[in-house]
């Protein structure tokens, strides 16, 4: 470290500090975002639900509709993923 940097850093630290934790929760927020076993819980929990007759068949298959579309825009996320690696 220089001495300009030395001289700084009561200021800059604390900024870099909040900054790295600013990252870290925004790739842990995209992590569990990307994470396909929280929506085939989620697709579990709904027939769970449709089973005991609690949601119509209606819901069920507009419900069903909707976390099946986020499992392929999940696939897609990790293959695009997989191909900038």
């Amino acid at each position: 470290m220089g001495m300009l940097e030395w001289l700084t850093l009561p200021v800059t630290g604390p900024i870099r500090g909040i900054m790295w934790i600013a990252q870290q929760a925004a790739e842990q927020a995209e992590r569990e975002i990307y994470d396909p076993a929280v929506v085939h819980g989620q697709l579990q929990e709904l027939e769970m639900r449709f089973d005991i007759g609690e949601i119509s068949e209606e819901d069920y298959a507009e419900a069903e509709e909707v976390l099946l579309g986020r499992l392929r825009d999940i696939r897609e996320h990790l293959a695009e993923g997989k191909q900038e690696q």
